[in-house]
């Protein structure tokens, strides 16, 4: 067994995001696109002796304990593969918290699948499948990474063909953020008055076909009551991005571009904000950067 790793735990945008509705649970119906970008934390975990975990974080504001998703991947991955050794897990932030871009469940996909190669231990790729949604929506995805459909709530997941790379200006907005609770109650309020949503087939054309472009639920009503962000959005598309987008539930927000130079002079703009230019992640460069490879 290995007594060290350091993984990757990258960011994610959506593609396309409509809330179909709410189930009994309280719980939304998603139906979502998808898309691992190189913006990234760093995860890294090591055996030490006696048992217990301790996790450390260059964010002072990220618990440290139980309440942390990175902590409870370990801990669940431990009972379930029999691990009785103890972990230290030092977590190197750098994707923004409370932005929409899939941080805390990047991490904790990152120690679940740390803690697989750390101990060489084998699991079947459902039951792994399993314990990740029980850890959070998204995280199912970040199993996977590239481009991938996303339904029920978002974490049944159906990797899709990945698109040519693409250069992604992320801003991160100074002073906002939109906590997923808040972002699905303005969208709720919403919902009776919308109109149905395309089926599968549809929707799927519908993102990134050039005959529609990104799109995303929750901007009307975080537009509404965070304004700033749709003057983001806007000022990403005068500076040539091909289509933008909230990313997420928010508060970042996203623009494609054509190529690397044309995304890095666009993120000049916003010189009071956290801004990253990065670039789409294909399934296997992904899985490359993991250490992994999914397999049924």
């Amino acid at each position: 067994m290995e007594n060290r790793i350091r993984l990757p735990a990258f960011a994610k945008i959506n593609l396309c995001l409509h809330v179909l509705g709410r189930f009994p649970d309280g719980y939304h119906e998603l139906r979502t696109i998808f898309q691992a970008i190189s913006l990234r934390d760093t995860l890294e975990l090591s055996r030490t002796r006696g048992t217990g975990i301790q996790l450390e974080t260059d964010d002072p504001a990220l618990p440290a304990g139980p309440e942390n998703l990175v902590y409870r991947a370990i801990e669940t991955m431990g009972r379930e593969l029999g691990f009785r050794g103890g972990i230290h897990a030092r977590l190197e932030k750098r994707i923004p918290v409370a932005r929409g871009l899939g941080g805390g469940s990047s991490d904790a996909a990152a120690a679940l699948i740390g803690m697989v190669r750390l101990t060489k231990k084998k699991l079947p790729l459902a039951r792994l499948i399993e314990i990740a949604a029980g850890l959070g929506a998204d995280v199912p995805f970040f199993l996977f990474g590239g481009r991938a459909l996303g339904v029920n709530r978002g974490d049944e997941i159906y990797p899709l063909a990945d698109t040519p790379k693409r250069s992604i200006v992320v801003v991160s907005p100074r002073g906002i953020g939109v906590s997923t609770k808040e972002a699905y109650q303005w969208v709720s309020a919403e919902l009776t008055n919308r109109a149905k949503a395309p089926n599968i087939f549809e929707f799927c054309a519908l993102c990134w076909s050039g005959r529609g472009g990104v799109s995303n639920d929750f901007e009307g009503p975080v537009f509404h009551h965070h304004p700033r962000l749709g003057e983001i959005r806007d000022a990403l598309l005068e500076r040539g991005a091909a289509e933008a987008a909230l990313a997420g539930s928010g508060s970042a927000v996203f623009g494609v571009f054509r190529n690397p130079a044309q995304a890095r002079r666009a993120a000049r703009a916003f010189p009071e904000d956290s801004v990253f230019a990065v670039e789409t992640l294909s399934r296997e460069n992904y899985g490359r950067a993991m250490g992994w490879r999914v397999t049924g």
